[in-house]
């Protein structure tokens, strides 16, 4: 896998995946664009969220909305990494399993998201979830 990230202007530039789609970001905090932090917090809930829709839907269950929220804490000085992420995960659907949620959930962040794996290495990585 590769990518591109040009310098636009200022703190701004443009990212480019492999596959041909581009994201502009913001290194000013956000100002204009998401910031590359907020991107791979992004990038964090959304590999997570794939991994459990596509569980849940394995399992046999009649989900039809998934929601993630992500906070953090981040370190006071620079570098200021992500110190603890904690994925709260709102599921709707059809008569839920609750168990099946929390398994799937769990499986995420501990076996299949690749971007909370490697985050995980040095980061506490935690997660919640509730059915609506």
């Amino acid at each position: 896998m590769q990518a591109e990230v040009k310098w636009v202007d200022g703190f701004r530039f443009i990212g480019q995946s492999e596959s041909g789609h581009s994201v502009v970001m913001d290194g000013s905090g956000g100002k204009t664009a998401p910031s590359p932090m907020e991107m791979v917090l992004i990038a964090a809930g959304g590999c997570s969220s794939v991994d459990v829709v596509d569980g849940l839907k394995e399992a046999g269950q009649q989900v039809v909305d998934c929601v993630a929220k992500l906070t953090t804490e981040r370190r006071e000085t620079a570098p200021r990494i992500f110190t603890k992420v904690n994925i709260h995960f709102k599921v709707t659907g059809n008569q839920l399993d609750e168990s099946v949620v929390e398994q799937v959930t769990a499986n995420s962040l501990q076996k299949y998201c690749s971007v909370c794996l490697m985050l995980g290495e040095g980061v506490e990585m935690t997660h919640s979830w509730e059915v609506c």
